[in-house]
């Protein structure tokens, strides 16, 4: 970083400071933790000495400290794809029901919305279609943070609810999908071949809550990539230009994925759960009724505190099937 032509050549000055944050990254709480343990050291045997037990309290802090840090560097351990350091583009899409699903589709939108922020990640709404009456009919988040994808590519797949209906006037108790997807952001110097003649681009006006602007100009942007039949919409921004580039970058990301999908099935067997996204091959479901309990299909991990998870906390299911990856 010293050298002056490092600084001449844009592109590979950005990839030297990009790889020096990530060395930084990995370095900065290994050095913690070292110094840590150095202090706790000096502590205790200053309270040997002066025979003050009121000090080891402090350490016991100190290091219940040190293995939520040791458990977070052991987790940085299993993301050894390419691809798992990369941003997330996360896509909930609700399944048959009607209003039922999209209200079920708006409360895992609100589940990872909240992951994220506990998490320090960056949230973009790139796509929202509200349902007529509640919920919605499909959302595609922009997450950016170290390890976006790593973390979240173990929420892809189809997510069951099972509760008693807050819209049935009888309280009945109904069962609930939706689908989520996670791909990995495609950096601009990768390359994924999109040809102009093999998209079929159409525009149209936008619904939903927004405004004068609403429905006064065709800003809505559709997209159907011909070859892989892969459709993306984009109405979130008032510019059709915008809307444009957002539907472009879902694309560039999802026929990346189609090709990890593709690699990943040529060298070894898909893991059992990861084989299809397709309904009734869920892989989590969440029980609000007659008990308590969310459990994970493909680790059978399960707890009954069902409202932490929903408001955010899924780090014990994230880690369960990053485990169970890298032992497969």
């Amino acid at each position: 970083m010293n050298s002056q032509e490092l600084w001449s050549d844009k592109k590979r000055s950005e990839d030297i400071l990009r790889e020096v944050s990530a060395l930084k990254s990995r370095l900065e709480p290994v050095e913690d933790i070292s110094k840590t343990l150095s202090d706790s050291r000096e502590i205790l045997e200053l309270a040997k000495k002066e025979r003050d037990d009121s000090l080891l309290g402090e350490v016991a802090a100190d290091l219940r400290r040190v293995e939520n840090k040791l458990d977070d560097l052991e987790i940085e351990l299993l993301f050894s794809k390419p691809e798992d350091k990369k941003n997330a583009i996360l896509t909930i899409h609700p399944g048959a029901g009607g209003t039922e699903s999209m209200d079920w589709a708006e409360m895992l939108l609100r589940m990872y919305t909240r992951y994220c922020e506990k998490h320090d990640f960056a949230v973009r709404v790139l796509e929202l279609l509200p349902g007529e009456e509640a919920g919605i009919k499909s959302a595609s988040l922009e997450i950016k943070g170290e390890h976006a994808y790593g973390k979240l590519k173990s929420e892809s797949g189809v997510h069951r609810l099972v509760r008693l209906s807050p819209f049935d006037a009888n309280h009945r108790r109904h069962t609930s999908f939706a689908s989520v997807f996670i791909y990995p952001e495609i950096d601009n110097d990768i390359e994924v071949e999109i040809r102009d003649d093999d998209l079929q681009i159409d525009t149209f006006r936008a619904s939903g809550a927004g405004g004068q602007h609403v429905n006064k100009t065709d800003s809505a942007v559709r997209i159907k990539h011909l070859p892989s039949g892969i459709v993306v919409q984009c109405q979130n921004e008032r510019s059709q230009f915008r809307n444009k580039e957002n539907a472009l970058k879902i694309l560039k990301a999802r026929l990346y994925h189609q090709k990890l999908e593709e690699e990943k099935q040529k060298m070894s067997e898909i893991l059992d759960g990861q084989k299809e996204i397709a309904w009734g091959s869920q892989i989590r479901s969440y029980v609000l009724h007659p008990y308590n309990m969310v459990k994970d299909h493909r680790t059978d991990l399960q707890t009954s505190d069902i409202q932490r998870v929903l408001d955010g906390d899924l780090k014990q299911f994230i880690e369960a099937y990053l485990h169970q990856l890298s032992s497969g």
